[in-house]
């Protein structure tokens, strides 16, 4: 019998050594459960293939098509993915509403003598609950925010917390994005659905009693949207404000993001389309130190010309609570552990 989830954490404690995903490739890359392996019973062709034949021929010829591609592409995985595994192996299997495709295939692995099962609705049922913790309720977490102006360092300062075993949630991390107009990341971004999935995933790790420390971020990452419940929980988190010179923002920004400064077409690309916000003399300026290859006063630029004026018009807009300031002289090894081992001393009387 199907496996019944009723709420995330719920699954997410299944108890099973592996979870099996047979949808094909492109349904697995778009979104999956965190930790699944894809084991897919038709690949992209197939699956079009056989629904092909399902709405232009029948049904019928359509599933004994299917049938027969299944069973091979199972046979396949047995003799060589799951070869190893001894009899004591309990694999959870689902596919896209937790039918045929993962019936098929559980009812395969059963008859070996593995205690598979299947999830009932399948991958359908898992957005559901995703859906459902991100979208319908309010977040249990109580969440506080690093802030500051573009350059303070917030993604390292809070690799030093998680260090020192504070509690964080990185969704720069997550979203694979610096969180800025140039903070393109090798690799690109996950899918609005994969990043829900592993931003659900961490929530439901963290300890809801305890504070959780994230970086103060707009609505969106690049191209991702922060889902409303933990939205509506960070514009209301109370902030631990983050400062340093000028100076020392720039020679971290400078080295931080060496990738795109040293990419001018990229560069060219973004900025361009700035001219209606900033101007066209402004963004004229900023492509004649492109040309030039100064880094450090396009930088320098960047920041007096429209990160921090965006910065400080967004803080006017929250006007969250500032519940600390803390001033950051260096941003470097030293500098930022200083700043981490401060915010610890905050958050233990937070």
């Amino acid at each position: 019998m199907a496996l019944k989830f009723s709420t995330l954490p719920q699954l997410y404690a299944h108890g099973f050594d592996t979870i099996i995903d047979v949808r094909s490739p492109a349904e697995y890359a778009e979104d999956h459960l965190p930790g699944a392996i894809n084991l897919p019973v038709l690949s992209n062709e197939e699956r079009a293939e056989v629904g092909t034949i399902y709405v232009q021929q029948s049904p019928f010829l359509a599933r004994k098509l299917g049938a027969a591609l299944v069973f091979r592409n199972a046979a396949n995985h047995i003799e060589q993915r799951l070869s190893h595994h001894e009899g004591g192996w309990s694999p959870l299997v689902y596919c896209w509403r937790g039918g045929q495709r993962s019936g098929a295939f559980t009812w395969m692995l059963q008859q070996i003598g593995w205690r598979a099962d299947v999830v009932e609705g399948g991958y359908r049922a898992y957005r559901r609950l995703v859906k459902t913790f991100l979208y319908d309720g309010a977040l249990p977490h109580r969440l506080v925010a690093l802030d500051g102006y573009t350059g303070t360092a917030k993604t390292e300062i809070l690799a030093q917390l998680q260090s020192r075993g504070v509690q964080v949630l990185d969704l720069e991390g997550l979203a694979n994005h610096r969180g800025s107009l140039l903070g393109e990341m090798k690799g690109g971004q996950p899918s609005q659905k994969a990043f829900e999935s592993a931003l659900a995933a961490a929530l439901c790790k963290l300890d809801p009693t305890i504070p959780v420390v994230v970086e103060a971020e707009s609505s969106k990452i690049g191209s991702l949207i922060l889902p409303p419940s933990f939205w509506t929980a960070l514009c209301v988190a109370p902030r631990v404000q983050i400062s340093a010179p000028i100076e020392a923002r720039v020679t971290y920004l400078v080295e931080a993001y060496d990738d795109i400064l040293s990419d001018s077409d990229r560069l060219r690309d973004r900025l361009s389309p700035l001219r209606f916000h900033r101007g066209h003399a402004v963004v004229d300026r900023w492509l004649k130190l492109i040309e030039a290859d100064d880094k450090k006063s396009l930088t320098r630029a960047l920041m007096e010309q429209h990160y921090d004026p965006a910065y400080a018009k967004s803080r006017r807009a929250h006007g969250a609570e500032v519940i600390a300031q803390v001033s950051v002289a260096a941003l470097d090894c030293r500098g930022l552990a200083d700043a981490a081992a401060r915010i610890e001393k905050i958050l233990d009387q937070f």
